[in-house]
């Protein structure tokens, strides 16, 4: 999608959803190396909160006066179209349109995508610091060139806010994401549950991991390791390979590799029959390999997802997939222009807006944090999320190449 005014550089087309309003917790949530900490309902009532973020995006219509105090324009740079298809379905639009309803103009709006490379990251990077851009959002592809980015940024008086991953290492002014430790505890609880709901018998487990790269990827893996690893020290379940910090596989977001290593530990070890995938990208291509090449059928083999991707809802639908960690990510690109507009101006976002703290496990230093809530869908509740959200339509999810209108109508979700 081009936007008229607006810089925008991706290989692929990008369409606007929906989202929903997320309800207000006053419970604090520790996970290891993310804390976040409550905010109530007044404090949200009174300007920018972490959990007043909204389907239509009418919250940041309050961040109008805090435009008018800065100037520059600011920079999206999102990692790449391959780890996940979100970044291009739902990242780029959804940032664009925040930046739109905060009332910064056309000319000072721009997304672009990096397409997996390091150098094209940095060149884009250093492209907006030499057009005057006052604020990067930036999605790192790793530690190592969002390091060299934030450290460039610094030097030239730019601010920079950590999108979705942490750089570890970095000079960021601020980093949005969803809690991820988290979205590790939901992956590996599901998991969990469809064991036991599909009857699978003496578990052999086989835990996968995103790439060792990403921070985010080590944080989901402190979350389900957590919760399967009593599992597998009293015998419930055999674990296949090795968790962190040596964890076998080792650990990708490129689904062909992903296929690759789990051919590899399959073809060693037939009795595989619950498998912890860290995202719907990585579990897609297997299934389709069990299905196609091994026969495999509904309810039989479990696996674990996240981004609630189309293929991955699919899955779900049809009993190859336990469920997907959802991330309202409307949520997340609301959160991440309301930092960059609060750094644009110079001013302070609210203690209701940055409600947590992450360790940056290099620097050793807890960095100022938007920690948002994910949530566990299946079927039973994939129509009251996902679906409402408008996050995927309907029409598309119950149709070839996807799901079909019997699997959607069987989880009380009109084709």
């Amino acid at each position: 999608m081009q936007t008229k005014g607006i810089k925008m550089k991706m290989k692929h087309k990008v369409r606007m959803a929906g989202c929903a309003t997320v309800a207000v917790s006053a419970m604090i949530v520790s996970m290891a190396g993310q804390v976040t900490t409550a905010t109530s309902a007044s404090a949200a009532a009174m300007g920018i909160s972490a959990l007043g973020f909204n389907r239509n995006f009418s919250t940041m219509a309050l961040l109008k006066p805090i435009v008018a105090k800065g100037s520059g324009a600011i920079t999206a740079i999102l990692p790449d179209t391959v780890s996940s298809t979100r970044y291009v379905e739902f990242d780029a639009p959804f940032l664009i349109e925040a930046m739109q309803k905060a009332g910064l103009q056309q000319t000072d709006i721009n997304v672009e995508n990096a397409d997996g490379s390091d150098a094209t990251e940095l060149a884009m990077d250093q492209a907006a610091v030499t057009s005057g851009d006052k604020v990067v959002i930036m999605d790192p592809l790793d530690s190592g060139v969002g390091a060299k980015i934030e450290s460039y940024n610094a030097a030239h008086g730019v601010k920079t806010i950590d999108y979705d991953r942490l750089t570890l290492g970095g000079q960021r002014k601020y980093y949005d994401s969803f809690n991820n430790v988290a979205v590790g505890t939901l992956l590996g609880n599901g998991l969990v549950s469809c064991i036991s709901s599909w009857g699978v018998s003496k578990p052999v487990v086989l835990v996968m991991h995103g790439a060792d790269t990403d921070n985010n990827a080590t944080l989901f893996a402190d979350g389900y390791d957590a919760v399967l690893q009593p599992y597998f020290a009293k015998g419930t379940y055999t674990l296949v390979g090795k968790l962190q910090p040596n964890e076998v596989p080792a650990g990708t977001w490129t689904p062909n590799d992903a296929l690759n290593e789990f051919q590899g530990t399959f073809t060693k070890n037939p009795t595989i029959n619950a498998v912890l995938t860290p995202n719907d990208e990585n579990a897609a291509p297997i299934i389709h390999y069990l299905i196609t090449s091994k026969g495999l059928k509904p309810h039989t083999l479990p696996f674990t997802g996240q981004d609630a991707t189309l293929q991955g809802l699919a899955n779900v639908l049809t009993g190859y997939q336990c469920g997907t960690v959802y991330k309202p990510i409307f949520e997340e690109a609301q959160a991440a222009v309301a930092l960059a507009v609060y750094a644009r101006a110079g001013i302070t976002p609210p203690a209701a807006l940055v409600n947590g703290k992450t360790l940056d496990s290099v620097e050793h230093k807890q960095v100022s944090s938007v920690l948002l809530t994910p949530e566990w869908v299946t079927a039973k509740n994939m129509g009251s999320t996902v679906i409402a959200d408008q996050f995927v339509p309907a029409a598309t999810l119950c149709a070839a190449p996807y799901a079909s209108a019997a699997a959607c109508t069987a989880a009380g979700i009109k084709p």
